[in-house]
């Protein structure tokens, strides 16, 4: 049975949601404040380290820096890819983490990735060490998925309740 996550954008809070079905055919109430518009993010399996608590996106909808719209079964089914790809991956091959990158930058919407990953992807895909790109450029391989708590990019104010609710 799959985990999703959702945001709640009243209380600010990432909750996991058990579901018996691999497509809900509805949102989850947020266990906290009873609320029924809550948001899907991008579960934790994206990143290899550093990892941030995903961002919610925002309450209107579509901004570009809103995330890929998980609804979408192209963006469903290249998640699951992904997710695939991810457990073969060589954490120690900067060109796997290049092509793993990539990837996570086809899923989003145009506009919603820094410039400066096309460099850093670049830089992994020569074989460079992702801690030099991290030294010279900060931390814009984790800011794809969020960033810092509260930082740019990084989800405003939102925490990880630990539960698991059933969905």
């Amino acid at each position: 049975m799959p985990i999703y996550e959702y945001a709640c954008p009243k209380c600010r809070v990432i909750f996991n949601f058990l579901s018996k079905r691999i497509n809900p055919d509805r949102l989850p109430v947020c266990p906290k404040c009873g609320n029924k518009k809550m948001t899907k993010q991008m579960s934790r399996f994206a990143m290899t380290r550093g990892l941030a608590e995903p961002s919610a996106a925002p309450e209107g909808g579509d901004s570009a820096d809103a995330g890929p719209d998980f609804n979408d079964p192209r963006v469903e089914r290249a998640m699951m890819e992904l997710e695939r790809d991810m457990g073969h991956m060589d954490e120690n091959n900067p060109k796997h983490m290049a092509h793993m990158m990539r990837k996570m930058k086809d899923i989003m919407p145009p506009g919603s990735i820094p410039k400066e990953l096309d460099i850093a992807i670049k830089r992994l895909e020569a074989g460079e060490d992702p801690e030099k790109i991290e030294a010279d450029m900060g931390d814009v391989l984790g800011d794809l998925m969020g960033g810092e708590e509260g930082g740019p990019g990084g989800g405003g104010g939102y925490t990880h309740d630990g539960g698991l609710y059933d969905y």
